[in-house]
């Protein structure tokens, strides 16, 4: 597992060393824009796909889980279409858990108060879920952290130690504010895509290529596509014996403090 401080430390000895040897020999320019570039492309990488581990420890699936079971998670609300989400979920007995932004909270504590009560998981993602978020510096991130965490423990009456940062990326300031507030950091092993692709069949279908135990999907409660793929996921796994059990199960990890 690549660790940033590992990286950088690496990358500019190899730069120095470049450096020095331009004392005693030419050192053609473009070598040093070479090793600046693969530093940038494992920054990048590291940042951008969650399952790395890069930046922070993140929880993407249980690789240990041989039973059939998977957790569902769902990432942007409270809104109205969560309220069919919600439905779709009572109909088959089943438990996800919700990812939610601070001001949908502010907008519609009422859908988290459902949410609550029909035994769902509920997680922190960002007070704004700004596109900016990732050029917070430390104390912006805590901010939104925390601000979320008192929404969601006025209606909860506790306070939830997962948290899915914005868009799945990680950097060097997440990582030091989530050594402050103490949170989990959970991604996926599934994912749906239906935040950017609207045709029903296609998500379905890389839904359930991608579906083995120990998995976590991530899908958005945002359209009324996902709604629809969801009742066929869900039937799906159902008439194929997997069990949709909350996050805390599927990792065995504390949702919430005591």
């Amino acid at each position: 597992m690549l660790k940033h401080k590992i990286v950088t430390a690496f990358f500019i000895l190899v730069l120095m060393l470049l450096a020095l040897v331009s004392f005693f020999a030419v050192v053609e320019i473009k070598y040093f824009v070479l090793v600046a570039f693969l530093w940038f492309l494992i920054i990048f990488w590291g940042s951008t796909f969650i399952a790395s581990n890069y930046h922070v420890k993140t929880f993407c699936s249980n690789p240990l889980e041989t039973e059939k079971k998977i957790s569902l998670t769902f990432d942007d609300g409270p809104n109205e279409m969560t309220l069919l989400v919600l439905d779709v979920l009572r109909k088959y007995n089943a438990r996800a858990t919700f990812f939610c932004i601070g001001k949908n909270i502010e907008t519609h504590p009422e859908i988290l108060k459902r949410t609550i009560e029909e035994g769902h998981t509920i997680g922190n993602h960002s007070f704004s879920h700004s596109p900016f978020f990732d050029f917070y510096k430390k104390n912006q991130v805590i901010a939104e952290i925390k601000q979320t965490d008192a929404l969601i423990e006025s209606v909860l009456g506790k306070k939830t130690t997962l948290f899915r940062p914005p868009y799945g990326v990680t950097n060097p300031s997440i990582r030091r504010a989530l050594a402050v507030t103490k949170h989990k950091t959970i991604g996926w092993n599934i994912r749906s895509l239906d935040g950017v692709v609207k045709k029903e069949d296609f998500l379905l279908d890389r839904i359930i290529k991608r579906i083995k135990p120990g998995g976590i999907v991530l899908l958005h409660d945002t359209s009324i596509q996902t709604v629809n793929v969801l009742e066929q996921l869900v039937s799906f796994l159902q008439t194929n014996n997997y069990a949709i059990v909350p996050l805390e199960e599927l990792l065995n990890i504390k949702a919430y403090e005591d």
